[in-house]
């Protein structure tokens, strides 16, 4: 069964920043998409069997701080 999250992740600016968050999180067992999205900072994660510790692990990697 799918399922979502959503995180909110400040710093983000550019497509870099978009393209860095999205391959750290893709990389992630069970997620099947990922939205970034720059203007309201949030970042969305579809898949199934999310584990949020490495999700939010993926984002610090990229080099930012999910709340």
């Amino acid at each position: 069964m799918a399922e979502t999250r959503t995180y909110t992740v400040a710093g983000m600016t550019c497509d870099h920043c978009k393209h860095a968050v999205s391959n750290e999180i893709s990389a992630v067992g069970g997620v099947a998409t990922v939205e970034v999205d720059l203007d309201t900072k949030l970042v969305t994660v579809t898949g199934e069997g999310l584990d949020d510790q490495r999700l939010r692990a993926a984002i610090e990697e990229a080099g930012y701080e999910a709340s």
